[in-house]
């Protein structure tokens, strides 16, 4: 399983359940990388999507603990121990966990590859990725080029899971 996020300089990632900024480029790696895979997000991450409805050209595993809820085109995921299941037909490689959060925290352990965006600024931030600098279990594979996009800065880095 792999992972994908981009962070500010605090490791934030979102605020009121959206971005923090929005940054073409990388919505556009986020679309090249995820395209035609499995992507594992929260409940409030697929509410944020437009419309609340799935990303074309992906199938979505969500995690939710209402068993209620009333989703379209995505498979519904009520706990972590119902997950391997749900992607026991797919190749650990093709499989993205996309946030929110609490995902985030809870599936890091078992993700391979870490693919960040790192933006060089600050901003107003109320949801946090764990800082994958200071986890010994990490370690920065690839650096990317620093880019700019009207005024932010940014590059995406990899980090790989040792071991």
């Amino acid at each position: 399983m792999n992972l994908i996020v981009a962070v500010d300089e605090n490791w934030g990632i979102g605020k009121d359940n959206q971005l923090l900024c929005r940054i073409s480029a990388d919505l556009k790696r986020f679309r090249a990388i995820t395209t035609g895979h499995v992507l594992v997000l929260g409940r409030k991450t697929l509410e944020s999507f437009p419309n609340g409805k799935p990303l074309p050209n992906r199938t979505h595993m969500v995690l939710t603990a209402n068993k209620a809820y009333p989703a379209e085109g995505v498979t519904l995921c009520h706990s972590l121990e119902e997950l391997p299941r749900a992607l026991a037909a797919y190749r650990e490689e093709e499989i993205f966990v996309i946030g929110g959060g609490s995902v985030y925290r809870q599936l890091l352990p078992k993700c391979k590859k870490a693919y960040i965006t790192k933006i060089y600024d600050t901003f107003p931030a109320d949801t946090f990725f764990p800082d994958l600098d200071k986890d010994a279990a990490w370690t920065l594979t690839q650096k990317g080029e620093v880019q700019e996009e009207n005024g932010v800065k940014f590059s995406f880095d990899i980090y790989e899971q040792k071991g």
